[in-house]
């Protein structure tokens, strides 16, 4: 895979459209967090809504969730014309839509939960996009969101020695001073604690939080990252629940 960015490129949009960058998350924590979403809508009684995948990437997320929510709407929702494309090979529907500007289309309060998938590290502007989200949620939609861990247990170890953590980029074009080869566009970056306090702010009740592995770490290291996985606040992908409130 190439993992250095072409210099003619303008800016992030340019960034996303290149079908080298990766656009699907991990399918272990995709499983994880299609099976949170399932226990969450059966527990309302409710019948069979719409649930989106915003930032679908090519399907995988929504396609992995699809078999645990029997009856429901799954709809893929993307900027990136390639990601698209690629996505209509996994899901029924699938549509061109952002968080910013003229919005996501679709009414306010027209859905019934949101898969929110290691997208909002890339935002350049979360709180505006948590806003869209909740608009178009009915009030007690739930919003199922995913991001990696600035605090993850390897993380905290790497800048005690100086190292760039797993995860952040300084550049585009390069990965530097971190270990990794894959440039992902990642602009923010979470700890536990801060993901909890910025989905609360943003007019959410945070319902449960877990820890999820990162299928990058090291193969000798990944039964202690699953095992990191038990206290959310070490763990590589942080996995949020909440309900619109």
């Amino acid at each position: 895979m190439n993992t250095t960015a072409p210099t003619r490129r303008s800016g992030l949009r340019d960034f996303y459209e290149d079908p080298t960058v990766p656009v699907a998350s991990g399918s272990p924590r995709s499983l994880r967090q299609a099976r949170m979403l399932a226990t969450a809508l059966k527990g309302t009684g409710a019948p069979p809504g719409t649930v989106l995948d915003i930032g679908c990437g090519d399907g995988t997320a929504a396609a992995t969730a699809a078999p645990f929510l029997t009856g429901h709407r799954i709809v893929g929702v993307d900027w990136s014309q390639d990601a698209l494309r690629r996505a209509r090979t996994r899901l029924s529907y699938a549509v061109r839509g952002e968080l910013t500007g003229p919005g996501l289309p679709f009414a306010t309060g027209s859905v019934d939960a949101v898969l929110f998938s290691e997208v909002v590290e890339h935002l350049v502007d979360p709180d505006s996009a948590l806003d869209e989200i909740r608009r178009i949620l009915r009030p007690g939609g739930h919003l199922m969101l995913s991001t990696p861990n600035l605090a993850a247990w390897y993380n905290r170890g790497l800048l005690l020695a100086g190292v760039q953590p797993v995860f952040s980029e300084v550049s585009l074009r390069a990965i530097h001073g971190r270990p990794g080869r894959e440039v992902v566009g990642h602009l923010r970056l979470y700890t536990a604690r801060a993901l909890r306090e910025f989905v609360t702010a943003a007019g959410f009740e945070v319902v449960r939080l877990e820890g999820a592995p990162f299928h990058g770490v090291p193969r000798p290291l990944r039964a202690l990252d699953r095992l990191a996985c038990a206290r959310p606040s070490l763990a590589s992908i942080l996995l949020l629940h909440a309900r619109k409130t």
